[in-house]
């Protein structure tokens, strides 16, 4: 259970803000807001006896232009408490760059368990018409290819904004992110609710405060993660995970919650700082 805090950087991505058109296939309309958010992860409800409590917080960079690609950075700190003094803490850090063709990424992410290293992965994707060309560093060299179909993460928080626009309320992708050991694929179901507008009152937070935000329609989001190698049995498939949160239309995100299944999470925005961004020369 614990290793489920090993967030994937799809979950990471919908933090953050959308990155830009990708793979040429919809074109959403900027800007796309460079900045820093914090969020404060505390416990909503525990499914079963062996979560006491839970708290962390994630810090998210977002940088870059479309001519010179996106970064991000991102660290999730999460520490779970079993009861009987069992304290599990999880440290994942990830950098990842993209081109805002959605058409290169590469990635570095490390997870810790209670200050040990136990995961390293480094690689690069690629898009070459109807395939990815995938190729792993870490945790051990490797070659090998995706369909063309699955989409970058960036890409995936595009497909999203562009599809709640276009008043769509299901959404499904196949997206790669380079998380576990560098090999997952996770299909995803997104659900988009209804338009919230700008003089809709929010609970605030510093986003609601932010003169970039004040002028800006939300959605209602809710991303489930499943597993893509697990095979169906009767009925539906369980998810990995869910996200839930609004999604401002220059893809900042408020009012997290992560659904582990067997606890859920929410995660509060206690900063949010603008960052200077360069335009295309």
């Amino acid at each position: 259970m614990v290793h489920l805090f090993r967030t994937s950087l799809g979950v990471m991505a919908l933090a953050a803000a959308t990155f830009g058109p990708g793979g040429g296939v919809h074109a959403a309309s900027g800007p796309f807001l460079a900045h820093q958010a914090l969020y404060d992860l505390s416990l909503v409800k525990s499914r079963s006896s062996s979560i006491n409590s839970a708290r962390g917080r994630i810090l998210y960079n977002f940088t870059g232009s479309s001519c010179e690609g996106y970064t991000s950075e991102f660290r999730q700190v999460s520490e779970l408490d079993s009861g009987e003094g069992k304290v599990t803490l999880s440290d994942l850090r990830s950098n990842s760059w993209e081109d805002a063709a959605g058409k290169s990424y590469r990635f570095k992410i490390e997870t810790r368990m209670n200050e040990t290293a136990s995961g390293l992965v480094d690689g690069s994707a690629v898009r070459d018409g109807d395939h990815i060309n995938v190729k792993l560093k870490l945790p051990a060299p490797k070659n090998f290819t995706l369909d063309g179909k699955i989409v970058f993460p960036t890409e995936q928080i595009q497909r999203i904004i562009a599809a709640a626009k276009e008043g769509k309320s299901l959404l499904e992708l196949s997206v790669y992110d380079g998380s576990d050991d560098g090999q997952k694929v996770y299909n995803t179901l997104t659900v988009i609710g209804q338009p919230i507008p700008a003089d809709r009152t929010a609970s605030p937070d510093p986003a609601t405060a932010d003169e970039h935000m004040k002028t800006l329609t939300r959605w209602p989001v809710t991303v489930s993660y499943f597993d893509r190698d697990v095979k169906q049995k009767e009925g539906e498939q369980t998810p990995v995970y869910a996200m839930s949160f609004e999604l401002y239309e220059n893809g900042v995100s408020r009012q997290l919650v992560l659904d582990y299944n067997d606890f859920v999470i929410s995660g509060a925005m206690g900063k949010f700082d603008v960052k200077d961004s360069k335009p295309c020369n």
